[in-house]
């Protein structure tokens, strides 16, 4: 009797699903790797969940880049249905939430040091060429299992570049967060989740007009123009949407 072989378990996510069905099929060759496809982001996040409840995590999620691109390369407005699309940058962030233990590596048609610093600080081990060889993709999806990063030589310099910019602007939007009052930084977050004057009222039971003038002086604080550039700097800061579902705001909180 041979000793058993320690399986991989590999979920590939792509849209485009001839290259999916390649890359699941050449995977599949391997014989320690387990591999299934998904053609979409809710797809994918369907597999964890269903995987997960028979007790047979993934461990690497290998993500289109371009993942939930339409046809003129806009990327899908972000809601909070299950069922719409997710962008592969945004799948990363919310696989390392909800199922911390996937390794994710995003597979890219070329080269992007902004795009890879994003998957990076999303939560991804590493960024791979689509066009690499099947062995490189190997050893990079065992490499991230022994909790190794992998970029491409080429992308380093670059990457490190954008990252640190990142880390300066983070700190300077915080900063500029730091000077809301708690029910400005509330607000904020409603902005954050995509809520309107309206609902943002209803929300946090406020008036419309005592809403806009909390918005006013939220983009006042931070120094922007628009509740699109309010957004930008909270998501560099940090600062995440309220829920949108199931849960209580009290009236009793802070002071409008």
């Amino acid at each position: 009797m041979g000793v058993p072989v320690a399986r991989i378990r590999v979920l590939v996510v792509d849209d485009h699903r001839i290259f999916a069905e390649s890359l699941a099929a050449a995977l599949a060759a391997e014989p320690d790797v387990d591999v299934a496809a998904a053609g979409s982001g809710p797809a994918a996040l369907r597999c964890l969940e269903r995987a997960a409840a028979e007790n047979r995590h993934y461990d690497v999620m290998l993500v289109d880049a371009d993942l939930g691109a339409t046809a003129s390369g806009a990327r899908p407005p972000a809601a909070p249905d299950r069922n719409a699309p997710v962008d592969g940058i945004s799948l990363v962030a919310g696989v390392r939430v909800s199922r911390p233990s996937v390794r994710t590596v995003v597979l890219a048609e070329k080269d992007d040091p902004g795009r890879a610093a994003l998957a990076l600080q999303a939560g991804a081990s590493g960024w791979v060429a689509k066009d690499c060889s099947l062995q490189r993709l190997l050893a990079v999806i065992r490499g991230v299992l022994r909790d190794e990063t992998h970029l491409p030589p080429a992308l380093l310099t670059g990457v490190l570049r954008e990252l640190t910019t990142a880390r300066r602007h983070r700190t300077e939007s915080e900063q500029l967060v730091e000077s809301l009052t708690p029910r400005e930084r509330e607000v904020l977050r409603c902005m954050v989740a995509g809520l309107g004057r309206k609902a943002v009222a209803e929300r946090l039971f406020l008036s419309p007009h005592t809403v806009r003038t909390h918005m006013q002086n939220v983009l006042g604080k931070l120094g922007v123009h628009s509740t699109l550039a309010a957004v930008a700097l909270a998501r560099r800061a940090g600062v995440g949407p309220v829920a949108l579902a199931g849960d209580v705001v009290e009236r009793g909180g802070q002071p409008a």
